[in-house]
């Protein structure tokens, strides 16, 4: 009798351990000092007990009973068990969220009013925030109808890729890269070579610098006031010159001015010219020899 006494207390004990076990790996604690609140929603898109319960991104509860109402008269209700450290204001909201693996949970977005506070018991209202994949699926009637075009695009672009014309532009865009990479490799070593010049280039520019240096000093050195005092002397004996001929004054000034005189000289040369010609022509005209004989004594 004894022994199955023995043996039903321990299959009472077992079940006890295994009841709080369950629990607690679910997240659920007993016998805790915890906060109980409740969350109404409309849709609770899953969610279950033992559903973590985050602020801030740190867990501060879990849910740990739902009530669904079969009338469809009231929403539906999540208790929710807080830390009793957890003041929320009375303005928060508990959103039901999912990951990408679609493990659901319940964020408690909290208010801005630390001096109107929730007391345990009361309701909080709840929405449903799809997170990412709620966006993915908003997105998928358009992605729809975008796969279409993109079809058509990809299409276009295969046809495009086919032309023999784009091989050859290619071709020559590769051509001409290489030709300007050989320019730019040549032009490197005319810089190369102008650079090993560049001192020589230097010294002639500065020797000539020195050179027009020394010029202007010579420039400067020069008595440009007697030069040109020089010059407007010899200006106005020019000018003398000239006003003299004008004049008729002298051989030169009436040769220039009297007609008459210049056609009686060229007269008399042409006389003259005439005259040697003559002579050269007829010479015995001119001269007479006459051979005399010596008498003796």
């Amino acid at each position: 009798m004894k022994k199955e006494i023995k043996i039903a207390l321990t299959a009472i004990v077992a079940i006890v351990i295994l009841f709080f076990g369950m629990n607690f790996l679910k997240g659920l604690t007993m016998f805790s000092g915890n906060n109980v609140y409740y969350v109404a929603f409309d849709d609770i898109s899953g969610l279950t007990t033992s559903s973590p319960i985050y602020a801030n991104g740190y867990q501060v509860g879990v849910v740990t009973k739902i009530k669904y109402d079969y009338t469809h008269q009231q929403p539906t209700l999540a208790m929710i068990d807080v830390n009793p450290d957890m003041r929320i204001p009375r303005e928060s909201k508990a959103l039901i969220e999912s990951d990408m693996l679609g493990n659901l949970k319940l964020n408690l977005r909290l208010g801005s009013d630390l001096n109107d506070l929730l007391a345990p018991g009361d309701t909080i209202i709840g929405e449903v925030n799809g997170g990412a994949l709620a966006k993915l699926s908003a997105m998928t009637p358009a992605i729809e109808k975008m796969l279409p075009k993109l079809d058509s695009i990809m299409m276009s672009i295969n046809t495009l890729l086919a032309d023999p014309a784009i091989a050859q532009t290619l071709h020559n865009a590769e051509k001409i890269t290489n030709d300007l990479t050989t320019s730019t490799r040549q032009l490197n070593t005319l810089m190369a070579n102008v650079n090993r010049q560049l001192p020589d280039l230097m010294t002639k520019a500065n020797v000539t610098l020195d050179n027009a240096a020394a010029v202007s000093a010579n420039l400067k050195e020069l008595d440009l006031n007697a030069t040109k005092n020089q010059i407007d002397q010899t200006l106005t004996n020019v000018r003398a010159l000239t006003e003299q001929l004008n004049s008729g004054d002298g051989t030169l000034g009436l040769l220039l001015n009297n007609p008459e005189l210049y056609q009686n000289l060229s007269s008399t040369m042409r006389e003259a010219d005439s005259l040697l010609n003559d002579l050269r022509q007829h010479p015995s005209r001119y001269v007479n020899i006459s051979v005399f004989g010596r008498k003796s004594k």
